[in-house]
């Protein structure tokens, strides 16, 4: 979008134009080193037959390999070639399309004693192989855990 050949505008007017710092125009990126690409091609290799490793696990195949590397290494390479692990994600955050919503009903109102409202939340805990839930009941006047 900047031309270097324009008769009236100079790079800098055409940046501010842009609004674009000069220091974007004049950038050369650099490209990864042979160290990192050949790093690159590896992970690639353990992923074809791994797809279900992280950052984490892709590391310590490569440590048990002999090669001494950081997991956030491992993390912006496999960022920046695209790959994610493969596995099966909870579902906490969609509901069913035909849920009805409730309203809330506790707006401007007054908790004064014990056991006049109660509220519950789910969570879920990662375990190994999956994930497991997390439900408890809490008293909100008192704060103190039911269930």
């Amino acid at each position: 979008m900047v031309d270097k050949t324009h008769p009236e505008l100079s790079i800098r007017r055409q940046c501010r134009i842009l609004k674009l710092h000069r220091s974007t125009y004049y950038y050369d990126p650099i490209g990864e080193s042979p160290a990192n690409l050949a790093l690159m091609r590896r992970i690639d290799e353990l992923f074809m037959e791994l797809p279900f490793f992280g950052s984490r696990q892709m590391r310590n195949i490569l440590r048990d390999g002999g090669q001494r590397i950081g997991r956030e290494r491992i993390r912006r390479l496999m960022g920046k070639m695209g790959l994610m692990a493969i596995y099966q994600k909870p579902k906490t955050s969609h509901p069913h399309p035909q849920h009805k919503t409730y309203p809330y009903l506790l707006r401007h109102r007054a908790i004064t004693k014990p056991n006049q409202v109660w509220c519950a939340d789910i969570t879920y805990i990662p375990m190994k192989r999956g994930f497991l839930y997390l439900v408890a009941i809490m008293d909100w006047h008192s704060r103190a855990v039911l269930l």
